[in-house]
């Protein structure tokens, strides 16, 4: 995966003024990074020299030398050879555009465009080639190829575990597997195609898209090969390997390969997250901030019917008199302590289902909860509610409850309606106050009018 790290960006320009707007722009348009200005190459080699910077820009014409013999002197440092260097020029003239390749320029920039877009064109660039970091699975019996590619990945500030046959590498994958929202899982596998053993690279690769069921966008996988003959090639591919690499190793190829592998992962873990956020939206009330009808209605049922979670109890919320509160004071105010409310069911029930069932109405569904615990609960919510005043307002909540242990075996919607026929006589009988739908019907709480704030806290 790409790291959320701080972006160290070099600057080589001749113009303080140059310098100090490019800086401006780059802090103001990128989170996270740090920049450094010089005035000329020297300096500039001079801090290359000592530091570690994930971007150099240069301008192509230095007070001390020429910006391309600048990229020229980088792609021979060990430290910087991978470096990206941009040219900013208020022109790309032939001579840039003919030995800019040569020299090792990555990219170059029109300074005419404005700063702005040079902040909007480095922020890009930097998405698009950030530092490697990641989780490399690597499977190789031979223990000198292995000291020399594990060193050539670390350097590049990958971490490396690495097992010496398939079966020990596909016992990794399968507790890759059991802890998929683990920080420190696999990202990448690369592995010899031919490992001694019983298992060998392609029985890996087989047993990781055929078992595992990982695809590879999910889990790239780059194979080592000593046979580049296109039998070889055919069955790298059809094993399920992303990529391949011929031995003797030759790191700028890896490496390029690596870092292709690395930006497909990165970018299904991307993809991932933003499909998961868009279901945590669809699936949220978006001014409470609890689950939202629809969310019940997709996953109430199972919830209720779940052998692991009886007995289940629905506790139906009210705010009493909320009409009151929008037509007196307004709806944004009514909104207000329908936030705050939804606040205080979330940090109260964060073990529970907590739903906004509509207008005033919130429903929480309680799993593995004994009687006394979940009157406890409805009581202590009801106290506190009494005394939390939202938005400096006096509100009080009527609580209807019913239990899967009285109610066994109903449909979700026939054990809300006896949670609704609770609240009901709940708000009939005076409001302020929780009642059950018991097997005789509808039961005032045992605990109404007792002092529960500090026997209930104990049980939740």
């Amino acid at each position: 995966m790409f790291n959320n790290r701080i972006t160290r960006i070099l600057i080589v320009d001749g113009s303080s003024v140059t310098r100090a707007l490019l800086m401006r722009t780059l802090r103001e348009e990128i989170h996270d990074v740090e920049v450094v200005a010089v005035e000329n190459g020297q300096q500039g080699l001079a801090l290359l020299d000592k530091d570690k910077f994930d971007l150099i820009t240069t301008s192509l014409m230095l007070p001390d030398m020429d910006g391309l013999a600048l990229s020229r002197t980088v792609r021979s440092s060990k430290t910087h050879h991978y470096t990206p260097v941009i040219v900013v020029s208020g022109d790309a003239d032939a001579r840039l555009l003919r030995e800019g390749f040569a020299a090792g320029v990555t990219d170059y920039f029109d300074k005419s465009l404005g700063y702005k877009a040079f902040g909007s064109f480095i922020m890009a660039f930097v998405q698009r080639n950030s530092g490697l970091s990641g989780h490399i699975l690597f499977v190789e019996d031979s223990a000198t190829a292995a000291a020399v590619t594990c060193k050539i990945l670390e350097k590049h500030g990958l971490k490396v575990t690495h097992k010496t046959n398939a079966e020990d590498a596909y016992k990794l994958l399968e507790a890759n597997d059991r802890e998929a929202n683990s920080l420190d899982n696999i990202d990448l596998v690369i592995t010899d195609f031919y490992l001694l053993g019983d298992m060998t690279g392609g029985d890996l690769l087989h047993a990781m898209r055929a078992k595992l069921h990982y695809t590879q966008q999910e889990l790239p996988v780059l194979v080592l090969t000593s046979s580049d003959d296109q039998q070889t090639q055919i069955e790298v591919f059809h094993a399920g390997a992303n990529d391949f690499v011929t031995k003797p190793i030759i790191e700028e190829v890896m490496m390029a390969r690596v870092r292709a592998l690395m930006l497909i992962k990165h970018q299904y873990d991307a993809l991932k997250q933003q499909t998961e956020t868009m279901r945590w939206i669809a699936a949220t009330d978006s001014l409470t901030g609890v689950r939202s009808k629809r969310y019940l209605v997709d996953n109430g049922e199972d919830y209720l019917k779940d052998s692991q979670h009886q007995p289940v109890w629905a506790m139906l919320i009210d705010i009493d008199h909320f009409k009151r509160i929008n037509d007196t004071l307004g709806h944004i105010t009514g909104d207000h302590v329908l936030a705050e409310l939804g606040d205080k069911l979330n940090s109260s029930f964060a073990d529970a289902m907590v739903v906004r069932f509509g207008g005033e109405e919130f429903c929480v569904l309680l799993a593995n909860c004994p009687a006394e615990k979940a009157l406890a609960r409805a009581e202590t919510l009801r106290y506190e509610i009494e005394h939390l005043r939202p938005s400096n307002i006096d509100i009080t909540i009527s609580i209807g409850l019913v239990s899967s242990l009285d109610h066994p075996r109903l449909t979700l919607t026939r054990f809300m309606s006896l949670a609704d026929k609770a609240l009901y006589a709940a708000k009939e009988n005076g409001r302020n106050r929780v009642y059950v739908y018991t097997e005789e019907g509808p039961t005032e709480s045992p605990w109404h009018g007792s002092s529960t704030s500090g026997q209930a806290s104990t049980t939740t």
